[in-house]
């Protein structure tokens, strides 16, 4: 696929940013054995990151705005522009050695995703996305949603609330409502990851409370361009603004989101 100058400068940036969390994650593999531990390294791994993103994305665009995990939100001369940014999308998992994280980049206009990239390192897996242009994998595989249509053969993903996040009890009783009719539920620790697999047919769904929208900007639109249906966990709610969301092929979303929301 041929992309836009946005979607190029994304990709590029992505990469570039992705160089430096190789490393680093070679590094806190190491650090594992240490008695100070890897948590303030990869905190440092996790800003730097976002520093390239930013320095490539706003040198190219200065007139954008941005919202970014680890700088928060800046205004820009353009209002209709933002820059929707997650430099290390599965920080747990790169704190303790695990080879699944990604960087989450997406474009917002006029209120609405445009543009998406998310970039899984460990693998080389890139996921992009434009409106009106498909989901595509490393530049030559256009993705589509799983085609299953039942519950029962279908597999999705979640996110599990830890520490002292208060949606604990609602995603037990979804545990309860959702496994027995289906092939089962896996927690991978990166919603960007998740929503790219849900693009890639990898998972017919994934659910998840209390996000952030650089969690899942840039995997919404990978799952609409590849032909799935995203809502937030109460019907009618946007996703960006709730934190909730709910994405699935089309035959599944009506079984799925009747399942969930009960």
């Amino acid at each position: 696929m041929q992309g836009s100058a946005n979607l190029n400068l994304m990709i590029k940036a992505a990469r570039k940013a992705a160089r430096a969390l190789v490393k680093d994650f070679r590094e806190v593999e190491n650090l594992q054995v240490s008695a100070k531990g890897p948590g303030d390294f990869v905190s440092k791994a996790d800003r730097e990151a976002e520093r390239i993103i930013k320095e490539e994305l706003l040198g190219a665009r200065p007139t954008y705005g941005w919202l970014g995990e680890e700088t928060g939100t800046a205004e820009g001369q353009d209002p209709t522009r933002r820059w929707i940014v997650d430099p290390l999308d599965g920080t747990t998992n790169f704190l303790h050695g695990i080879p699944h994280w990604a960087i989450s980049i997406a474009l917002e206009h006029k209120g609405e995703i445009v543009s998406a990239v998310v970039y899984d390192p460990a693998k080389d897996e890139m996921f992009f996305a434009e409106k009106g242009a498909g989901c595509w994998l490393n530049d030559n595989r256009r993705l589509r949603v799983s085609g299953r249509r039942a519950l029962h053969e279908s597999i999705f993903a979640t996110g599990v609330p830890f520490g002292a996040k208060r949606t604990l009890p609602a995603t037990l009783k979804d545990f309860s409502q959702l496994l027995p009719a289906t092939a089962g539920v896996r927690r991978m620790g990166a919603a960007a990851l998740d929503l790219a697999w849900v693009a890639a047919g990898r998972y017919e769904g994934y659910w998840e409370r209390e996000l952030n929208a650089w969690d899942i900007a840039a995997g919404i639109l990978l799952v609409k361009e590849a032909g799935g249906l995203v809502e937030g966990l109460r019907e009618g709610q946007d996703p960006l603004e709730s934190g909730s969301v709910l994405a699935a092929n089309e035959q599944i979303f009506a079984s799925f989101a009747k399942t969930l929301r009960g």
